[in-house]
């Protein structure tokens, strides 16, 4: 779908920002809407769905329990 996002939880990432939950969110509410900018009668929306979106995705990397993997021995 969105080659341009990344994986956000450990241990592809470790230090996850604001701005890279953001950005992710921006990165696929470009793609589902198929506007890389909105028109000006669009700019609200599509900026409600950014924020919405950085915040699900907030709270599902919150609330992930990612375990170990297991070692070899």
């Amino acid at each position: 779908m969105c080659r341009s996002i990344k994986t956000l939880r450990p241990p592809y990432a470790e230090a996850v920002t604001d701005d890279d939950m953001r950005a992710a969110a921006l990165q696929y509410v470009r793609k589902v809407s198929g506007f890389r900018a909105p028109a000006a009668h669009n700019a609200a929306v599509f900026d409600q769905a950014v924020d919405e979106i950085t915040a699900a995705t907030a709270r599902l990397l919150d609330a992930l329990e990612v375990r170990a993997a297991a070692k070899s021995g």
